[in-house]
């Protein structure tokens, strides 16, 4: 499917949907709670319903009416085979696969595109050693046995999803356990939305140095009622648009104090020279002299692609730096970026761990392969607000991972000329 994008820049406000990243662990968490939870969430992507999915094949009851989730939690170990179909939810299949060692289930993970060949070593081997049984043939992942309390130990520049996994699955063994994580801790602001999130249904953790004690035999409580805060990873492209706009775009739903880390999208873009406004869990942001500037990728992987484009829109260089891991994402998004990039006619030199984006202010136009991955989509309609010429989108459908509504929260914007 296609979608074809008029140039030029836009203006208006979006409600935002709910954070991906938030509804994973609330779900999870309020199906290992002593008690039914309804969690309000604004907008059902793929990779949220896979995870109630999973959670359902495990043992949960989890139901939609509207736009609240109600989670009735895991009471009984599963008995027989249990098939997890977790799509393309590296989330999903990283969280779950844990815990499923917690309930000794016989589970089957059903993967389905780049998720077979993205990484679960040295995940995998951990698991292993503390008594899980895991073997991979193509798109199925197989893995049972008991997972055992003891001493865990995780580089922290693979996944952070690793180490969220682990610190929602530890709590319940029937001793306590010790995870160490080695080396600098890559979104580690992914790791705390985990570690509010458990705390919020009473876990004890306690961090000294890289290493978390957990007592063991704890049990969640969660509140009966909860609402997922709003997605900034997914805010981002309309806050760039915003950038990239005289008037300017307004998103809602957003907050403030939140502990996401791509809510680092705002001082970047205040750092390139945007406008940023915010008041009462909305932010605007406004074109201004946007200027090239130097972004670690490390802790904000999610944001480069858009990043990228916006930089494509300002004078001067930007140095994207410590990107490697973006090559394991739903595409290589180092190399999907550069190749949308160019595509459009923007100037961009792909290195080995990051981008290099000679910024010209404007692209012309043409057609932007989505290679699959909603992240490269999405970029390529805030590149439609830099261009001359109209941009056709390939596999826009790719967007329904993340953000089932993209394309008609991008439609009721109002477009202008450049």
């Amino acid at each position: 499917m296609i979608e074809i994008l008029q140039p030029g820049f836009r203006t208006g406000a979006v409600h935002i949907p709910a954070s991906k990243s938030q509804a994973h662990r609330l779900l999870i968490c309020a199906a290992l709670s002593q008690n039914e939870t309804v969690i309000r969430c604004r907008g059902i992507s793929r990779d949220i319903a896979a995870t109630a999915d999973c959670l359902n094949a495990l043992g949960a009851e989890i139901w939609l009416r509207g736009e609240d989730l109600t989670v009735r939690p895991i009471t009984q170990r599963p008995q027989g085979t249990r098939h997890l179909h977790c799509q393309e939810s590296g989330s999903t299949l990283r969280f779950l696969l844990p815990l499923t060692g917690v309930l000794e289930a016989d589970a089957v993970f059903h993967m389905e595109g780049r998720l077979p060949q993205r990484p679960l070593h040295p995940l995998d081997q951990v698991l292993t050693d503390h008594g899980m049984t895991i073997r991979q043939n193509h798109d199925l992942l197989y893995c049972g046995g008991r997972l055992r309390p003891g001493e865990f130990s995780l580089p922290g520049d693979v996944s952070s999803q690793y180490i969220s996994g682990l610190l929602m699955a530890l709590p319940l063994l029937n001793e306590g356990s010790a995870l160490t994580v080695t080396g600098g801790l890559e979104s580690a602001a992914y790791v705390t939305m985990t570690e509010d999130t458990l705390r919020r249904g009473g876990v004890s953790l306690r961090k000294t140095g890289g290493t978390w004690h957990i007592p063991g035999g704890q049990r969640l409580r969660f509140p009966d009622r909860l609402t997922a805060e709003g997605d900034w990873s997914n805010a981002a492209f309309f806050l760039c648009m915003g950038a990239l706009s005289p008037e300017g775009v307004t998103v809602h739903g957003l907050d403030l104090a939140s502990s996401q880390g791509d809510r680092a999208v705002l001082n970047i873009l205040a750092a390139m020279g945007a406008r940023v406004s915010t008041e009462n869990g909305s932010v605007t942001v406004r074109r201004g002299e946007l200027k090239g500037v130097a972004i670690d990728a490390g802790p904000i992987p999610d944001l480069i692609p858009v990043l990228c484009v916006t930089a494509a829109g300002a004078e001067g260089d930007t140095q994207i730096f410590n990107a490697g891991r973006l090559r394991l994402k739903e595409s290589d998004r180092l190399r999907t970026t550069a190749q949308l990039l160019t595509a459009l006619g923007g100037s961009v030199e792909e290195q080995p761990n990051g981008l290099l984006i000679h910024g010209t202010g404007r692209l012309r136009g043409g057609i932007a392969d989505s290679c699959g991955d909603h992240r490269i989509a999405m970029s390529a309609a805030v590149a439609a607000c830099l261009c001359e010429s109209p941009v056709t989108v390939q596999g826009m459908a790719c967007v329904s991972k993340s953000y089932p509504h993209f394309w008609e929260d991008f439609d009721a914007l109002k477009g202008g000329g450049l």
